[in-house]
């Protein structure tokens, strides 16, 4: 049997072909033999192997189906059957001869397949491929195909630029005027500003912070006359005071 597999037991040891022509003939008694132990050592024997033979597998298949029909009639040979039950025996019993037979047979063929080739495998015909355009293929319909996709294209997104304005900071500025006073006798509010062109909220800003620095005694304000620039001077010990 191929694959190298040979069937041993206390009785019994050597291919499993043989086992069946043994058994079939006669000089074996079937019921010696452990059907179990032998369907067992058969799949360790196949879990060993890189690839399945798959026809030493079928083999197999076909010899222990015979050795397991053979061992159920003579361990029942009084065993009443009905039509059906004994209509599979005899069918199984029939697909085993065909098998046994196309087996033997297959011999044959394997020594004479590709000898004598009566089909010679045709070769690819060669084809040169040809531009052909269906009817519709115009100049103004390619155009048009062409419109179609560029405006299916993703288009790109604009995102508005924001301008972010600078955020003037109280404390800063307070900070700003403090650190003015300390090194001037006075100064007034248009000067603290500067003379460039500031924003409406940085000058409300700068309000507030000469505010702060009155309500926190750093500095005293004046003002002459309404709508007139503000004179501011520190309230630091030392610092002379100007009207």
């Amino acid at each position: 049997m191929e694959g190298g597999y040979k069937v041993k037991t206390d009785v019994f040891e050597g291919p499993l072909d043989l086992l069946l022509s043994l058994i079939e003939k006669r000089k074996l008694f079937v019921n010696d033999i452990s059907l179990a132990k032998v369907a067992d050592d058969y799949i360790a024997h196949i879990r060993n192997l890189e690839n399945l033979p798959v026809g030493a597998t079928a083999n197999f298949i076909l010899i222990a189906s015979t050795l397991v029909l053979i061992k159920s009639k003579s361990l029942l040979p009084t065993l009443t059957l009905t039509e059906e039950e004994q209509g599979s025996i005899e069918d199984l019993e029939q697909r085993l001869k065909e098998y046994k037979r196309i087996k033997e047979l297959s011999v044959y063929v394997k020594e004479s397949f590709g000898k004598q080739i009566i089909f010679h495998r045709s070769q690819p015909a060669h084809r040169t491929p040809v531009f052909s355009p269906d009817k519709k293929t115009n100049t103004e319909n390619v155009f048009s195909s062409i419109k179609n996709i560029i405006a299916k294209l993703p288009k790109k997104e604009v995102v508005p630029q924001a301008v972010v304005k600078k955020v003037v900071s109280l404390e800063k500025v307070m900070d700003n005027l403090a650190n003015r006073m300390q090194s001037a006798l006075s100064l007034s509010f248009k000067e603290f500003m500067g003379a460039g062109k500031k924003e409406r909220v940085e000058i409300v800003v700068g309000f507030l912070a000469m505010l702060e620095l009155v309500k926190q005694g750093v500095i005293d304000v004046t003002q002459e006359e309404s709508f007139r620039d503000i004179s501011m001077e520190s309230r630091e010990i030392g610092v002379p005071k100007y009207v």
